[in-house]
């Protein structure tokens, strides 16, 4: 099965969209894909997630659009039957990996300790989420993670910037990062997709440097 990080080297930030009109995400996913940023993180938060995935997949052609914030089987059946081409948790149960490795879909299971990361290491997943990424350690702690488990990659959320992504995106251990920031909440509101997209360029510009 193909990794999530797998299809992010090309443009290695994730945009983690939360969606509160479904009308919204087409002309959004729209910017984002114009803006150099395909792989579209929509979070599992609002009622209405699965209908904005849904009408993502089947009108934005460009867009790679998953599902994030998975947290029981039951969400990743309904995100991957709604066009879900990839599932993200920000934790994670025995149960809950099951039902995403049975998807059909590359996921990324959440974790925040070395433990976990070992756990999942047995269980043969080596591609995993780092979150909250600024308050679990940051930086430091995913470059002390590469000395004893290499074999991990991940992508880290949570509390991410511009300014900080750059760092995250010089560790080896690290194939993408995940963030908010190219969808500032006056942009959103104001339906400004066109500051969407300025911002999406610049952060897929992250890759190049």
């Amino acid at each position: 099965m193909t990794s999530v990080l797998d299809l992010a080297p090309a443009a290695p930030v994730v945009p983690v969209v939360v969606i509160e009109d479904a009308s919204d995400a087409v002309p959004l996913a729209r910017a984002l894909v114009a803006g150099g940023l395909p792989l579209i993180e929509v979070t599992l938060r609002t009622p209405a997630a699965l209908d904005a995935i849904r009408a993502v997949a089947a009108e934005v052609p460009g867009a790679v659009v998953g599902a994030g914030t998975v947290v029981s089987p039951a969400h990743a059946a309904d995100a991957v039957t709604a066009g879900a081409r990839f599932l993200v948790s920000p934790g994670w149960t025995d149960a809950l990996l099951e039902s995403m490795h049975g998807s059909g879909v590359p996921f990324l299971p959440g974790v925040s300790t070395t433990s976990e990361v070992v756990a999942l290491l047995e269980r043969g997943v080596t591609d995993m989420k780092f979150f909250p990424a600024q308050a679990a350690g940051g930086v430091p702690y995913l470059k002390s993670l590469g000395g004893p488990l290499p074999q991990a990659r991940f992508c880290p959320t949570g509390g991410i910037s511009l300014a900080s992504a750059p760092a995250y995106l010089s560790l080896p251990n690290v194939a993408c990062v995940g963030g908010t920031w190219m969808l500032p909440p006056d942009a959103l509101a104001a339906r400004d997709w066109g500051r969407v997209e300025t911002l999406a360029r610049e952060a897929a510009g992250l890759a190049r440097q």
